[in-house]
């Protein structure tokens, strides 16, 4: 009971030194959040950090068409990077508030914006800039996908044509899977892709952009994705799965 009245007197506003020593900080302040971690925070460095070029691979800013306004014409700034390399070409669309400043003797190049306080400008920050690293080593060595085909009779071949696939593109090449149905699944190589089976279980996808070897990869992996009890299914890279007990009856 005297706990009791003294924390009722204490949430009217009169004195806490009546209360014990225990209650006093969380009654002082009722209202005070209680952080997850006790760790500082500390914002991501990824937007900051410079880009490397390669031998062979040269950046290149290309200027949009004049524009005539009232009578005058105006040229805008560079808002598209070209990245070049001995495995292709790519371009970066860069927003009006970021700058890309690149240094030949360095072979360095590095990204700024201009409001560090401005949320969206630091999100669009690292996610340009993985694009940007991204490109440079698609251009210069080229992004690769493994895939693994686990079941009983499962194997991949590559295929110069399909039956139930028409070509997009002359020379299109198709990558054949028997996966336990009744009639291979047959599905086209994107154009600036490389497709390979140096196994007959294993599928090795090449490519120059990262996001297009990636979804190629997903949807070979769609037919036969990996399930928990035989651990059968098509993997992706370094993909595992954690098994699970039989169900018994």
């Amino acid at each position: 009971m005297i706990l009791r009245s003294n924390c009722l007197r204490a949430s009217s506003g009169s004195a806490l030194a009546i209360l014990p020593d225990f209650l006093v900080p969380s009654l002082s302040s009722p209202h005070a959040s209680r952080p997850f971690s006790s760790t500082s925070r500390s914002r991501s460095r990824i937007g900051s950090a410079p880009l490397s070029l390669p031998q062979g691979v040269d950046l290149r800013f290309l200027e949009p068409p004049a524009r005539r306004k009232q009578g005058i014409a105006t040229i805008e700034s560079p808002k598209t990077v070209e990245i070049v390399g001995p495995l292709g070409r790519m371009s970066v669309k860069l927003p009006p508030y970021m700058r890309l400043e690149h240094d030949t003797d360095t072979r360095k190049a590095s990204l700024s914006i201009l409001d560090r306080e401005q949320r969206k400008q630091r999100e669009m920050w690292g996610t340009t800039r993985a694009y940007l690293n991204n490109h440079i080593l698609g251009v210069s060595e080229g992004h690769t996908a493994i895939l693994r085909l686990v079941g009983v009779g499962f194997r991949a071949t590559i295929e110069p044509s399909a039956v139930s696939v028409q070509p997009e593109y002359p020379g299109q090449q198709f990558v054949s899977l028997k996966v336990g149905y009744s009639h291979p699944i047959e599905l086209g190589v994107p154009l600036g892709m490389k497709a390979s089976t140096p196994q007959p279980t294993r599928i090795l996808l090449e490519g120059v952009e990262k996001e297009v070897v990636n979804q190629f990869a997903a949807k070979i992996r769609k037919w036969r994705v990996p399930e928990p009890y035989k651990g059968k299914g098509i993997f992706v890279n370094g993909e595992t799965i954690k098994l699970k007990a039989k169900k018994i009856k």
